[in-house]
């Protein structure tokens, strides 16, 4: 099964750490956390902005900060 949501971040960023925590409950075994430091066109896009939680088809994307309600309705659009 292809997980149809990813969380761009960084280890060692306090907010990603959040975000993670945030979308674990909820995403489950649908999402993929990608760090951006091994890809220097993901810290150019993502790098000022991250955490960001993106759906892989539409590329929708949810800037931080979010809440858990927040995460809900972006997941919501795509069930």
């Amino acid at each position: 099964m292809t997980k149809q949501f990813v969380l761009y971040g960084s280890e060692g960023c306090h907010l990603c750490e959040l975000a993670e925590d945030i979308c674990n409950p909820v995403l489950g075994d649908s999402l993929d956390y990608i760090d951006i430091v091994t890809d220097s066109e993901l810290v150019e896009s993502y790098g000022m902005h991250i955490p960001v939680l993106k759906h892989k088809l539409s590329n929708n994307e949810l800037y931080w900060p979010f809440t858990a309600n927040e995460v809900e309705a972006f997941v919501r659009q795509w069930n």
